[in-house]
This record gives C-alpha cells, sequence and structure tokens, in this order.
C-alpha cells in the first residue's frame, strides 16, 4: 500500500543544475581572492620602492633654459642618468652624500621609443670636458662644483638630447641586491685580486662583499678605469639577467627582497615614481639579458693635463653618439664602434 503521507522525492536533476553555480561562485571567490592577494602584494612592492630618497627637481635637474629640445624623430624615448656613489651607507637625507670623488659610476640609459631593448653608455669620470660656468675640468667635478644638476647640464650639452630621470644607488645597494637574488654570474674578462678577494677569468658567481669589492676595484689594472667601466657593466648584465631570470619573476619573495634591497640605497628623482617604474617595466616585460647593449662613450685614450691624468674624449664619436641617441640608432652605432 503506497503511504500517502510519505514526503515526495526531490528529483535529482535539480540537484545536478545547482553544482554549475556552486562551481562558478567558488571560482569567483577564488579570483577575488587572487586579485585581492596580488593588490597586496603589488601595494607592498610600491611602498618598499617608495623607501627610497624622492629628490626635488631644484636637486635634480638645471634651468630648463639651459636644457635640449626632446627628438623629434623618437619622442617618448626615455634616457636615464644612473650614477653609483661609493658613500658605503644609506642614502642620507639630501643628495649632499653623493656628491664629489664618492660618486665613481656614471650611466646613461637609453630606452628606445618602441621598447626593443636598452642601450647604457658608461662615461667614465676622468673624462676632460667642458663644464658650464667652470671651464674645462674632469667630468665627476661637476659634482662638486654644483651638484648633481650641473652633471646633468654637462651631460646634456655633450649628448645633446634631455635628461628624463636620474637614479642614485650606493654601492652597498649592489651588494644586498647580489644577496637577495642568491649571486649575481658574470663573464669576469680578467683575472685579478683585490683586498683578499679573488676573481678568477671566465663565468664566475658574485655575492655580498665579493660584489661590492668586484664593482669597487680599479688599482689592480693597468688600464685603471677603463677596466673598472667593463667590470661594472658585466656586474649590471649579469644582474639584470638574473634579476628577469624565470627563477627570480616566477619567486614573489625574492623580487620584495630584491626591491627591498636596493630601495634604502637609492635616491630618484620625484617623477620616477613607482607608478613610473612600473609602466616602464610593463611596457618592457618582453626584454632579454641579451636585448640590453653596454657601451662605453668614445675616447682617444689618456693624458695629462697639468698635474690630472685625464681621460680624452673622442668629440666626433660623441657626436655620432648624440644622433643615435636622438634617432634611437643606438645599436647601429655602436656596431661601428667594434
Amino acid at each position: 500500500m503506497t503511504d500517502l503521507f510519505a514526503p515526495e522525492p526531490v528529483p535529482t536533476r535539480v540537484k545536478r543544475r545547482r553544482w554549475p553555480w556552486v562551481i562558478v561562485f567558488t571560482i569567483v571567490a577564488l579570483l577575488i581572492a587572487v586579485a585581492a592577494a596580488a593588490f597586496v602584494y603589488i601595494s607592498h612592492l610600491s611602498s618598499l620602492y617608495d623607501q627610497a630618497e624622492k629628490l626635488p627637481d631644484s636637486q635634480v635637474f638645471p634651468d630648463p633654459t639651459t636644457r635640449p629640445t626632446v627628438p623629434a624623430a623618437n619622442p617618448d624615448a626615455t634616457n636615464i642618468l644612473l650614477l653609483g656613489s661609493d658613500t658605503r651607507g644609506s642614502m642620507g637625507k639630501d643628495v649632499e652624500d653623493i656628491r664629489g670623488q664618492r660618486s665613481d659610476t656614471i650611466m646613461l640609459v637609453h630606452i628606445p621609443s618602441d621598447r626593443s631593448g636598452v642601450q647604457v653608455t658608461s662615461i667614465m669620470r676622468d673624462n676632460w670636458v667642458p663644464i658650464p660656468g667652470h671651464g674645462e675640468n674632469k667630468i665627476n667635478a661637476a659634482l662638486a662644483f654644483g651638484g648633481v644638476p650641473l652633471l646633468v647640464e654637462t651631460i646634456e650639452d655633450i649628448v645633446d638630447v634631455p635628461i628624463d630621470h636620474v637614479a642614485i644607488v650606493d654601492f652597498e645597494g649592489f651588494k644586498g641586491l647580489s644577496e637577495a637574488v642568491d649571486g649575481v654570474t658574470l663573464n669576469n674578462a680578467i683575472a685579478f685580486s683585490s683586498n683578499g678577494h679573488r676573481y678568477e677569468q671566465g663565468q664566475i658567481t658574485v655575492k655580498g662583499d665579493d660584489a661590492l669589492n668586484y664593482v669597487r676595484a680599479r688599482y689592480p689594472f693597468t688600464d685603471g678605469d677603463y677596466q673598472r667601466v667593463r667590470n661594472q657593466q658585466a656586474f649590471v648584465k649579469g644582474l639584470v639577467a638574473k634579476v628577469i631570470s624565470k627563477d627570480t619573476l616566477t619567486n614573489p619573495a625574492r623580487i620584495a627582497d630584491s626591491v627591498g634591497a636596493i630601495s634604502k640605497f637609492l635616491a630618484v628623482d620625484s617623477g620616477l615614481t613607482s607608478q613610473v617604474a612600473a609602466q616602464l617595466g610593463l611596457e618592457m616585460k618582453d626584454l632579454r639579458a641579451d636585448d640590453i647593449q653596454f657601451l662605453t662613450s668614445p675616447t682617444t685614450g689618456t693624458g695629462m693635463i697639468g698635474d690630472q691624468s685625464v681621460v680624452l674624449p673622442d668629440w666626433d664619436g660623441l657626436r655620432a653618439l648624440s644622433e643615435a641617441l636622438k634617432n634611437d640608432t643606438v645599436p647601429e652605432y655602436a656596431a661601428t664602434q667594434k
């Protein structure tokens, strides 16, 4: 006999219909969670970068009336002046800490309009050049005479393109960054010893004090600053390769450690915000280590001016470099220098 009071069975198809919605809601919840985590992570990276000292324009750029115009051929190119200082400590309250002879590395970083690569030109500190308002002297003396604005003006007079941003990093930052990425592998051209550290010829990995000493070393070489510049370029190339490697880019903790390691030893112009830096990074997301090219500003060798040993600029070569920067043809220019 049928039980008239028994509850009717719930159709199984109703239960089955609920499952797709459960899956959809779960996926949405996961996406929201991932997005929230990504936002927190990006905000964390931004806060780490913002630990870098921000310099007002008056401490970075010269009078606008003295500056070159933006090249018509590549208005979207970006030029960043990278200065390496040897203050042996975190950046101070202002840019005074990097004046004088402690600013040992000068690099002009050119990012072309199409973001297809990066060209880094090292300028040796002993280049004998005209310094506005101070006659001829070593280019590094511009810092002692008038700080970063005078150095920017001096370099802009030589290359005739505007410098958009300035970044100043203490060498101690290289030490921390090499530790954050667990060592920098580079190709060392000349075996040498310095301050108790030994560097064999060929592929080596440097980290911490070993890395710091490597980029500082000058006296072990017969050509002094020339080889130091080459070593610094080798280190930066190896560092970039490590930073953009899969091992680093897939390791959020390592990325955060890298940003945190460098930011407290970094000073940038107020316009080089975390948003601007992130946008540049996004525009160059497909960049590979081989897309970064290193050059040295052309010279004719060394000489003596009075009692000073100086580097003599190749002015014809510098005019050619200037045209290459204006027209985004630096790789073609570099090919003629080999």
